[in-house]
């Protein structure tokens, strides 16, 4: 079983840090893990994007061409990659910042408002978490509970944003779940 997703949006989304939260989370549950970042040269504003497969065997190419998800933080990662994802996985789309669908029939595509729930929440910087929350309720790429020990395990060096980001990841749930 081999599981890919492409992560895409604006540097400075957290694009790369949801990556590496999401590539740490199935490395504990024991899977094959790349993580391949991209940067635009703009940096903060211009493209970031990132791969993330997750294998139960020897990963053959770290290049993947067709993820089976996609992770679209802004309308141009949405119009360049969804047309690439396989049949049958899941297009998250940042219904804060795209108005539009995917035009997709064949993927569950799945449109959460994350800046709207960062905000309520208390700030605004865990649109990301709330975003890669709502995606792993949905794909089950890997175990929430592992996607948690990850979070905490990535910000533990600044203690005092454990909570709130937990409480990212809940919302992200939730909203997947449409509750």
């Amino acid at each position: 079983m081999q599981n890919e997703v492409k992560l895409a949006g604006f540097g400075g989304q957290g694009i790369m840090l949801m990556g590496k939260i999401l590539a740490h989370a199935a490395m504990e549950q024991g899977f094959e893990v790349v993580w391949i970042p991209s940067y635009g040269p703009e940096m903060r504003g211009g493209t970031a994007y990132c791969t993330v497969v997750v294998s139960d065997r020897p990963i053959g190419s770290p290049i993947i061409k067709n993820p089976r998800h996609l992770i679209a933080m802004n309308r141009p990662s949405l119009e360049k990659f969804a047309p690439t994802v396989k049949p049958g996985g899941v297009i998250f789309i940042n219904g804060s910042l795209i108005d539009i669908d995917s035009g997709r029939d064949d993927v569950d595509e799945l449109v959460v408002p994350i800046i709207e729930i960062a905000k309520e929440l208390g700030n605004v910087r865990t649109a990301n978490i709330v975003a890669l929350a709502a995606f792993v309720a949905r794909s089950g790429m890997v175990d929430f509970e592992r996607l948690k020990e990850s979070v905490k395990e990535e910000f533990k060096r600044k203690e005092k944003l454990i909570p709130l980001n937990l409480k990212a990841l809940e919302a992200g749930r939730k909203a997947a779940q449409g509750k």
